[in-house]
């Protein structure tokens, strides 16, 4: 037997070989301890163990044998009252995954040194990750703890009406900072089973037979369902229907990330086992790495559609006679890579069936979408399929696609219970969408002053082996590749290309910095050539009230009316190229309150989705099928 005292506690067990961060979430159930990678790298699971802050993914119930554990839980009511008052109030609480692990390295910061300075906070927390605020805030937070515990201050009485300009806490950033709001796998339903899917061993392959019967023989195994099971439409997608929930034999498989077969089990810990005693036959086919390969000639089709999603361009002007007499041309190729969205909290899902529909506790962008993937997978109507989002550790984009969601609600219709999948971090990072890699061969002009001219772009893009929301990201990435400048010639044209590569999906600023990349790279070497910084010749192209963009839109705000002298000083004190001052661009149009509509004489852009031409009448725009 081994002994451990948790939060006080004394606990024994004769498990020594289980990790003691799934002692303290399976058997204990204090879930504030989270499980962000199971690797030792991320630090969502920080306890103290006597007094040092470690990994509980790490130790073995065995190695932490007559030690003294403590949790978030376990903190006094002092500071947790504390600590839940200054992340909150420092606004160091977003998707709060990450925050009781923090707490955790802060404790064992301040229960040695009350009076910390910057630096040393930064040392202390070097071993915990955050996806959401950049660290400052949080180090804000320590200090501001730092601060009432020394004092032995009062938390002050607080009460928000949230109004606009009101600097009010977030409703939900005590329950993250202590732990005790519920994500989607801190959740334990009666009766519940566990599920996982075999993943394809090639990018591209065909699949010639599965083989279920030695893994169905597994004393701990439920069921193994395959392509044949699904009841409703096998193929997901919010906008293509293209991504097929299982592939089914004599199918091919798209990316690694596809799934062959799931196994349903009594035990988590029984799941690895069973998918490895299923047996499944390919034929190994070369696989489509890059657009060039894909939309080569005699490339074969990934999609029976062909292997071209999306066409888009936007064309203002004449751009080539414009760089032709231009005093300044820079002409570059960039390559930009696929992104992860790294996001801490895993993929998680439950199912539960309930009369003649079923109940999805998720962890995703958007329930209305899993709601309509997961009725038309299972053929039942919507209204049969309840979806409620748990509190969300981190999305970015990368949780709006099905990833866990349909697999977990189809085994609980066909095992009739309650079913959990829950992603490791190397399945999240192998299945999920990506940010969309992009070739962009980039051109920029200017007069021998620094005004930008001409802008001419070609815009290749990776949307890997499902089309996800990779039409709209192409679209975006060509209509705002201008950036936030004042020119009227421009000639974008971009296309997406399917891949046998991870699906491609949506990602913060959708598209946008793909091309935005291009077109700040391409000034930074224009002001080198004019003889002017990077922050003036932004300045001189910046848009003002009454000019329009070269997408056609005209902002009613300009970037110049930031008062010069203090942005020519923040530049000057700032790091880096760009300094302290940096431009932007707004997003706006149809449905982003942005009235204005440009001259359709003056603007041409269009685009062609799998073949459906959309002509586009306005700049951020109305779409209008043809």
């Amino acid at each position: 037997m081994y002994f451990i005292t948790v939060n006080g506690k004394p606990y024994e067990t004769a498990n020594g070989d289980k990790k003691l961060m799934l002692f303290l979430r399976d058997d204990l159930r204090l879930t504030s301890v989270k499980e962000g990678c199971g690797e030792g790298a991320c630090g969502t699971c920080m306890v103290l163990i006597d007094g040092k802050a470690t990994r509980a993914c790490i130790p073995t119930v065995a190695k932490t044998n007559g030690k003294k554990v403590v949790t978030v839980d376990g903190l006094s009511q002092r500071e947790k009252d504390v600590y839940a008052y200054c992340f909150a109030a420092a606004g160091a609480v977003q998707c709060g995954f990450c925050i009781p692990g923090f707490v955790i390295s802060a404790k064992a910061l301040l229960d040695k040194n009350q009076s910390p300075g910057r630096g040393e906070i930064k040392k202390a927390i070097r071993g915990n990750i955050c996806r959401c605020t950049g660290y400052v805030k949080i180090e804000d937070a320590i200090l501001m703890a730092a601060e009432f515990l020394r004092e032995d201050k009062p938390i002050p009485a607080h009460s928000f009406k949230a109004k606009l300009g009101e600097d009010f806490h977030r409703v939900d950033a005590a329950e993250k900072t202590l732990g005790t709001g519920l994500y989607a796998d801190d959740m334990v339903v009666e009766g519940m089973v566990y599920a996982k899917a075999l993943r394809s061993k090639y990018p591209r392959a065909k699949v010639l037979s599965i083989d279920k019967s030695a893994a169905e023989s597994h004393p701990d195994c439920i069921r193994v369902i395959t392509a044949a099971d699904v009841p409703g439409n096998i193929k997901c997608g919010h906008l293509v229907k293209d991504w097929d929930a299982l592939i089914a034999i004599g199918g091919i498989t798209r990316y690694v990330g596809d799934a062959v077969a799931i196994a349903v089990t009594k035990t988590k810990e029984s799941l690895d086992e069973a998918l490895g005693l299923i047996k499944v036959e390919y034929e190994e086919l070369k696989p489509l790495t890059s657009p060039e390969m894909s939309l080569a000639g005699d490339a074969p089709k990934i999609h029976e559609n062909g292997n071209l999603l999306s066409r888009q361009a936007i064309k203002r002007g004449d751009a080539d006679a414009a760089i032709a007499s231009s005093a300044h041309v820079v002409e570059r190729h960039y390559s930009l890579p696929f992104t992860d969205h790294a996001f801490m909290e895993p993929e998680c899902a439950i199912a539960i069936p309930d009369g003649g529909g079923l109940v999805l506790y998720t962890g995703s962008q958007s329930v209305f979408d899993e709601q309509r993937e997961i009725s038309g997978l299972l053929g039942i109507p919507p209204e049969k399929v309840r979806c409620r989002s748990m509190l969300v550790g981190g999305g970015f984009g990368g949780k709006e696609d099905m990833s866990v969601q349909h697999h977990a609600a189809l085994a609980a219709w066909i095992v009739k219970k309650p079913v959990k999948i829950k992603f490791s971090r190397e399945e999240s990072i192998r299945v999920h969408t990506k940010r969309h890699a992009m070739e962009i061969d980039f051109t920029t002009a200017c007069d021998k002053d620094g005004k930008i001219t001409a802008v001419k772009a070609t815009i290749i893009s990776d949307t890997g082996a499902y089309a996800s929301l990779g039409g709209p990201v192409l679209q975006r990435a060509c209509t705002h590749a201008g950036g936030p400048y004042n020119f009227q010639n421009i000639d974008v044209t971009g296309m997406a290309a399917y891949t046998n590569n991870p699906p491609a999906g949506a990602y913060r600023g959708f598209g946008v910095p793909q091309s935005a990349f291009a077109m700040e790279s391409n000034l930074n070497l224009l002001a080198e050539m004019v003889g002017i910084s990077p922050w003036e010749i932004r300045y001189r192209n910046a848009i003002r009230p009454g000019q329009e963009l070269p997408n056609g839109l005209d902002y009613d705000l300009a970037v110049r009316e930031v008062a010069p002298g203090a942005a020519r000083n923040l530049h000057k004190q700032g790091e880096g190229p760009l300094g302290g001052a940096k431009i932007g661009k707004l997003q706006a149009g149809i449905g982003k309150d942005y009235p204005d509509k440009p001259d359709p004489g003056k603007i041409q852009a269009f685009g062609d989705h799998l073949g459906s031409q959309e002509y586009i009448d306005h700049s951020f725009f109305k779409l209008l099928q043809n």
